[in-house]
């Protein structure tokens, strides 16, 4: 049998997976090089937020399967962050004004009827798994949050100047979300390296990262596919 990995190896392990990330998707490297049309940057947005509406319904199925007081006590600010409370409207709200930014309807995107097939199969894929698995488990799927504080980063730099026609008040999901990915990678890695101490354990953690990461990619496969690239369009002008 394997040793088991040390914190640092198994952290190591973990980040490693990053390489698979959405960002290196085609359609993702597209959007990052400032190359996808309106319609696809609208689509994309629009199918995305369908994946932000399932989050805090995820974090409360883990939250239902917790049996400690302490993470749910950390947890459940993850719902809120999403969901909203007092005069902050959240997270769902604020990629909601993404969409009116980037020309979608709000009507229509709150709707979800422009959502993919893919895509939901995808996102329902991911919901289920934290309903049934043990809660440990459907923590660490939740560490593909460790490669998104980045992918903010950039787009705050690179699409005001990519993408001119998008209204710059839309950004702010991507602002805000910085600071709370990190502090929620802090929690889920906690957890996560506290949980799986074998290696056989440890080697079932990357397989779950996988999972996620798979999701995730299949939700690009699946945009991707019902927004191909137009014969010369137009880069900055809706």
């Amino acid at each position: 049998m394997n040793k088991a990995w040390t914190h640092a190896e198994f952290e190591a392990q973990l980040r490693a997976k990053g390489d698979r990330y959405h960002i290196h998707h085609p359609f993702n490297v597209k959007m990052r090089q400032g190359e996808l049309s309106p319609d696809q940057l609208r689509g994309w947005v629009m199918n995305r937020f369908y994946y932000q509406v399932m989050i805090p319904q995820k974090d409360a199925a883990i939250m239902a399967n917790c049996d400690c007081r302490d993470t749910r006590r950390r947890w459940i600010q993850r719902i809120i962050d999403h969901d909203g409370w007092g005069d902050n409207a959240g997270g769902i709200e604020a990629w909601s004004r993404l969409g009116q930014a980037v020309g979608v309807d709000r009507d229509y995107l709150w709707s979800l009827k422009g959502v993919l097939p893919g895509v939901k199969f995808a996102v329902d894929a991911y919901v289920n798994f934290a309903r049934r698995a043990p809660w440990q488990e459907a923590v660490c799927s939740s560490l593909t949050e460790m490669f998104a504080p980045e992918i903010h980063k950039e787009r705050l730099a690179n699409w005001p100047r990519d993408y001119t026609w998008v209204a710059p008040e839309g950004l702010q999901y991507f602002r805000s979300r910085i600071s709370l990915a990190e502090r929620d990678v802090e929690h889920g890695l906690e957890v996560t390296l506290n949980h799986f101490t074998t290696r056989t354990e440890q080697e079932r953690a990357l397989d779950i990262l996988q999972f996620k990461l798979d999701v995730l990619w299949s939700m690009s496969d699946a945009i991707a596919a019902a927004y191909p690239d137009a014969p010369n369009h137009a880069r900055s002008a809706a």
